[in-house]
């Protein structure tokens, strides 16, 4: 169970930026500066954080069962 005690703000583990490693920002959460959250949107912009499958564009299933073949 959790101590009251320890669970203050100021007692908390700091977060770094997933980008570089720095403290976050208060205000660009969770990142450490605005750079690194625009790196971080180009990123998801270009596809970099997609997850590679072995699935091609039309392969699922249609929604409704009586549009099936």
């Amino acid at each position: 169970m959790l101590d009251p005690e320890r669970t203050n703000v100021s007692q908390r583990k700091k977060r770094k930026c997933p980008i570089c490693g720095k403290p976050t920002a208060e205000e660009v959460k969770p990142f450490c500066s605005v750079r690194c959250q625009q790196v971080d949107l180009n990123r998801w912009l270009d596809g970099s954080y997609r997850i590679e499958t072995d699935e091609r564009p039309g392969d699922e299933a249609p929604a409704d069962p009586d549009e099936r073949d």
